[in-house]
């Protein structure tokens, strides 16, 4: 049985090692989750690959284009803050 997702989990994709948000609300077919410097997006649970530690693992190859878009762009204010 997969672990229950709850609110607060921190979001991750499956060939990624940092998170780029976190989950805000569950409902029956899916999740919303806050995605840093983009806002929310409606995840459907089939996008879900695993659940552990707290911490809600997506398949990337299952997430709408613009999620992927915003997924890569979580970290920009981090990095310029820190100089990179």
């Amino acid at each position: 049985m997969r672990e229950k997702i709850e609110v607060g989990y921190q979001a991750f994709v499956s060939d990624g090692s940092e998170g780029f948000g976190a989950v805000r609300e569950v409902f029956r077919s899916g999740l919303i989750v806050y995605v840093e410097n983009a806002g929310d997006f409606v995840v459907p649970l089939t996008a879900v690959e695993a659940v552990q530690s707290q911490k809600v693992i997506f398949d990337r190859g299952k997430l709408d284009r613009r999620l992927q878009e915003a997924i890569k762009h979580a970290r920009d204010s981090e990095d310029r803050t820190l100089g990179l």
